[in-house]
C-alpha cells in the first residue's frame, strides 16, 4: 500500500486527518486522526531492500470514548484486507482518549 492508498483509506473514515500533525491553530475538534509511519521492517535480498514493508500508525483521537468511531475506524482497515494491532491511552494534558492502529503496509 502506498502513500496515496494510505490517504485514500484514511479518507473513507469521514474524518479529518493529516500526517503526522495538524499545523498548530488549525486541529479540527475531535474526533479526528492522525497516521505516520514510523519505521519500516524491509526484507533484505543480496543487500537491497528486496520487498519495502512500512510500519503505520493511524490514531484516532476523541474527546470520549466512542465505541462506534473505533468499529469504523476498524471495518475500514478490514475492508482493506489489513491485519492491525490495537492500543489506548488517556492523554490527560489535551484531555482526549487516543485509540492507535498499528500495521504493515
Amino acid at each position: 500500500m502506498n502513500h496515496e492508498q494510505v490517504v485514500a483509506m484514511a479518507e473513507e473514515t469521514g474524518l479529518p486527518f493529516a500526517y503526522d500533525h495538524f499545523v498548530e491553530g488549525q486541529s479540527p475538534e475531535p474526533p479526528f486522526l492522525v497516521f505516520l509511519y514510523p519505521g519500516t521492517n524491509n526484507f533484505a535480498a543480496d543487500g537491497i531492500a528486496y520487498f519495502k514493508v512500512n510500519r503505520l500508525h493511524l490514531e484516532l483521537y476523541t474527546d470520549e470514548k466512542s465505541i462506534e468511531l473505533e468499529e469504523k475506524v476498524e471495518d475500514v482497515l478490514t475492508r482493506h484486507g489489513i491485519f492491525y494491532g490495537k492500543s489506548e491511552v488517556w492523554i490527560e494534558s489535551e484531555n482526549l482518549y487516543e485509540v492507535r492502529y498499528e500495521m504493515e503496509v
